[in-house]
């Protein structure tokens, strides 16, 4: 695939974590995509990726003592715990579907009795180095030796909060195959992942992987590890469609009328992950706020909000902004109430089956940073998040 050896910059060739630019046959694909264009790849919508306005009042914000705890829980996350975790994975989920939040964008997601495993992250810290960087606000939920098997581990995008190079080294030695976006080969080729247990897509192109469908879709973002940003690898978001299910990962984005397009050509779909955290006034264009993340929700399901279940991703793992710990979560349910939208927001590690649902429990306000405030109510929602979202299918123990 790489037709001639990577060529890397001698800091990259120093730190492994860097990984590699593309090059060879793999850098001439990239240079044929239609979203490639003067040496780099393009979004599909103008997106600014430095932050706007001042840098002095950025940097003034985000080190502000009073802000800075309130960008961390007070208290310790409740995981789900591994144990109950893992009980509730050793059988198949009942209606085909289900879905367990790792933290952060990592999911696993089992879908008609394959397993795919989104953006895993299992490191200690999303930076090139284990001794500074952005560290975990809680353990990872499960092992990453005891997730089990899985078909398919999807990447979308080469930042240090989605590729993760000890995970996947980790999971190198497995035999599980990679879906990529373009270029992002390059690095887990360094990482010892063979080239033949990769596949690298553009957007809007599809691989089958043991009986689903996946398909590598638009995002508005940027990529890069090293210091020199080279803009070779591609970002996207996912769709994963089974014989009976689809599911939306959104990776990481900015807001975009695409979505439409997207939830046209492959949606509705049963659930949808969306980013709502990491977000600011400072890089509006590559992150969503929880209102635009709802909005990409009903976007994706054809104007229909209620169809399927928006479970939140992107939040309550690392702090990369300035906003409060909480707030994702919180504008979510807020605006998924507006909405009519039905937003799942379980524990880290808590596996749920879409079709079933799942109780609303603001299991984050116990551990946010006091305010003085008081929360608003959870049970305004315009639907029980306890009964089956509207156009799922019941479990056939309640046919029965």
């Amino acid at each position: 695939m790489t037709g001639s050896s990577p060529k890397r910059s001698p800091l990259a060739a120093l730190i492994p974590a860097f990984g590699d630019d593309p090059s060879g046959d793999r850098m001439e694909r990239i240079r044929r995509s239609p979203n490639f264009a003067d040496g780099v790849f393009t979004n599909p919508v103008t997106a600014r990726m430095a932050p706007a306005g001042s840098m002095l009042k950025f940097v003034q914000t985000y080190f502000r003592k009073e802000e800075r705890s309130r960008r961390a829980p007070a208290g310790k996350i409740p995981l789900y715990g591994a144990e109950a975790t893992l009980a509730e994975l050793a059988a198949p989920p009942a209606t085909g579907l289900r879905l367990t939040w790792m933290g952060h964008s990592s999911v696993l997601a089992e879908i008609d009795g394959r397993r795919v495993l989104f953006d895993p992250v299992w490191g200690e810290r999303c930076s090139p180095f284990n001794f500074v960087g952005p560290k975990r606000l809680h353990p990872v939920p499960v092992p990453l030796a005891e997730v089990g098997t899985v078909d398919a581990i999807v990447i979308s995008h080469d930042h240090y909060d989605h590729l993760d190079m000890p995970t996947v080294r980790a999971l190198a030695g497995t035999g599980t195959r990679f879906v990529v976006p373009l270029g992002v080969g390059a690095h887990l080729e360094r990482w010892g992942v063979p080239e033949d247990r990769m596949t690298e897509l553009d957007w809007n192109e599809s691989t089958q992987v043991a009986g689903l469908t996946l398909t590598a879709t638009p995002a508005r973002h940027f990529c890069g590890r090293a210091i020199r940003n080279t803009q070779h690898t591609l970002w996207a978001s996912w769709v994963v469609e089974g014989p009976e299910h689809r599911v939306y990962h959104s990776g990481d984005t900015g807001y975009f009328p695409g979505f439409q397009d997207i939830g046209a050509s492959y949606g509705p779909f049963d659930a949808t992950m969306i980013q709502i955290g990491a977000y600011s006034e400072y890089w509006p264009d590559i992150h969503m706020t929880p209102e635009e993340g709802v909005r990409t929700h009903v976007d994706l399901q054809g104007g229909a909000p209620a169809h399927g279940v928006m479970l939140p991703i992107h939040w309550g793992t690392f702090n990369l902004a300035p906003h409060p710990w909480e707030a994702p979560a919180e504008g979510t349910v807020a605006a998924a109430r507006l909405a009519g939208a039905t937003v799942v927001a379980p524990r880290p590690g808590e596996p749920f089956e879409p079709a079933v649902g799942l109780p609303l429990d603001p299991w984050w306000r116990a551990i946010a940073t006091p305010t003085g405030q008081a929360w608003p109510p959870i049970s305004d929602e315009p639907e029980s998040a306890t009964q089956p979202p509207h156009g799922a299918s019941e479990p056939d123990s309640a046919r029965a």
